[in-house]
């Protein structure tokens, strides 16, 4: 015999709706995660000049802001082309750290130095 609880027993998922956190986690959402995904070339020159602003130069560029009503303004002005994510402070990446981050791992290891 199986016994459910009020709460699993409903289809639902656990997430309580509050756009300001992650489910599971109580950490804030507190900064924008923007990729641009589609090209604005041909497009008019406020488009570029809005994702320049963002500080997107290529497809596939990714780059972290804090909210703010400035951003989401921005954001809005080039929706079509960009991928937004609400994430954490704890998850911001400088770029220096994603691009070591992408980097591969050495394919040998020092075990010894001979000079001494």
């Amino acid at each position: 015999m199986t016994t459910t609880t009020p709460s699993s027993s409903s289809g639902a998922s656990s997430s309580s709706g509050a756009p300001s956190t992650l489910a599971g986690n109580s950490e804030p959402l507190t900064h924008f995660k923007i990729t641009l995904r589609r090209s604005a070339i041909g497009l008019p020159q406020r488009y570029k000049a809005t994702l320049e602003s963002l500080g997107i130069w290529r497809r596939m560029q990714t780059v972290f802001m804090p909210h703010s009503p400035e951003a989401a303004g921005k954001i809005l002005r080039v929706k079509e082309l960009v991928e937004v994510q609400n994430v954490p402070a704890s998850l911001v990446r400088t770029k220096a750290e994603q691009r070591q981050e992408r980097k591969a791992p050495r394919g040998y290891v020092v075990v010894d130095r001979m000079l001494a």
